[in-house]
């Protein structure tokens, strides 16, 4: 028997730009986005983008702390993670290289998808450093590449420290990140 998805059609970024909606591709099948989360969830994602921008300016880093950006990873694939860290310039349209930093908050809705699906590409993408935010545990996950291309992954402390575009050492406060 043939499996579904050997004869699903397979979308590349041309027929997306098409579509009505808000859709990401994940090597060519169309997946389409949720809802708009709920309160807290945008809460936490601000808090974050807060305390990264605060964190990234203190230092005077060379990035910048973007969200719901699509990240163009090939012809196949675009995702839109909550939250990411770029290098250098800030991108005038859509990404088109890894970013430093992906952070995905996780929901009902999408938390099978960010700690499935996401968190492969993500690693295969090499992005330095993943962000998994659960609300209801109230803790970061977080998965440091290694030099030798595996990832550690670790639970963050009260003030746990991130490290962005290879130079930069940028320490958050955990219960400013879920405070309310």
């Amino acid at each position: 028997m043939i499996a579904a998805r050997q004869i699903a059609p397979k979308y590349t970024v041309a027929d997306r730009k098409l579509w009505k909606g808000d859709w990401e591709l994940w090597d060519g099948i169309a997946i389409a986005m949720s809802p708009s989360p709920f309160g807290r969830h945008q809460i936490v994602l601000f808090n974050l983008a807060f305390e990264l921008r605060l964190a990234i300016e203190r230092l005077r880093c060379d990035a910048v702390v973007a969200g719901e950006l699509d990240w163009v990873v090939r012809n196949d694939t675009v995702v839109r993670p909550d939250l990411i860290v770029v290098c250098g310039e800030p991108p005038e349209e859509h990404l088109h290289a890894a970013p430093s930093l992906v952070a995905e908050i996780l929901s009902p809705s999408t938390k099978a998808n960010d700690l499935g699906y996401k968190r492969a590409l993500y690693h295969e993408q090499g992005v330095a450093t993943y962000l998994i935010v659960d609300l209801e545990k109230e803790t970061i996950e977080i998965d440091l590449r290694q030099p030798d291309g595996t990832y550690l992954t670790t639970l963050a402390g009260p003030d746990f420290e991130l490290r962005v575009c290879d130079d930069c050492h940028l320490v958050i406060g955990l219960k400013k990140v879920f405070k309310r």
